[in-house]
């Protein structure tokens, strides 16, 4: 898909290199539609925080920002430029017809949740962004899904690699994460699932004890 431009080693020093700018570039031209590793270069982003030459708080932020204003220029690019313009910029970077055939199909099922959930999906990280243009999905809405699916895959992605990264290296790291995408974002839901219903039990037990203290005579 033209990632072979991209060697590792070649990420690594351009994020060393440049830092945050590294990682709001790099995923904000992947989510516009250009099929450069992004995701990758976020994951270095959250490494080199692990190590201590970058932030966390930076490399989210920037990882945030990235993928919310690429989306947004995506979204613009396939609303003026419709499907023949994203067909000739698919050949452009040598992506076969049928991938941006599968897409757009996945796309057509449920565009929101396409959008949210697009970053965890190589194709549709890529391409949500002009499809949900493309479909002429209203801007307010895309922005929403934009903005909530940004937080959630660069809260994930970065996390990852910086914890992990201390353990690890960045090369098993990145492929954990080519190969188990969706597995961990059905571990986060997961885990904010088990928080919401520690959260509620842990306050009906604590107005229990409210309770029984309440009711014992003074």
């Amino acid at each position: 898909m033209g990632w072979e431009f991209f060697s590792l080693e070649t990420l690594q020093e351009l994020a060393r290199q440049y830092g945050y700018g590294a990682v709001f570039f790099g995923i904000a031209l992947e989510n516009a539609g250009i099929p450069i590793p992004g995701e990758t270069i976020t994951l270095l982003g959250g490494f080199l925080a692990g190590s201590g030459d970058l932030s966390y708080g930076g490399v989210l932020i920037a990882a945030i920002a990235g993928a919310v204003l690429g989306d947004s220029c995506g979204y613009w690019v396939g609303r003026w430029g419709g499907w023949p313009l994203l067909t000739r910029a698919a050949k452009l970077f040598n992506i076969p017809q049928e991938k941006l055939d599968q897409a757009r199909h996945k796309f057509s099922q449920n565009g929101a949740a396409a959008v949210f959930l697009g970053r965890f999906v190589t194709l549709l990280r890529i391409f949500a962004g002009p499809m949900a243009g493309i479909v002429r999905m209203p801007y307010g809405k895309f922005l929403l899904y934009n903005i909530g699916g940004a937080s959630v895959w660069a809260t994930i992605t970065v996390s990852l690699a910086y914890f992990l990264g201390r353990v690890v290296t960045i090369e098993q790291i990145i492929a954990w994460t080519t190969q188990f995408s969706w597995f961990a974002l059905a571990a986060v839901v997961g885990m904010v699932g088990l928080y919401f219903v520690f959260h509620f039990l842990q306050k009906r037990f604590d107005q229990t004890i409210e309770s029984a203290i309440g009711d014992r005579p003074q």
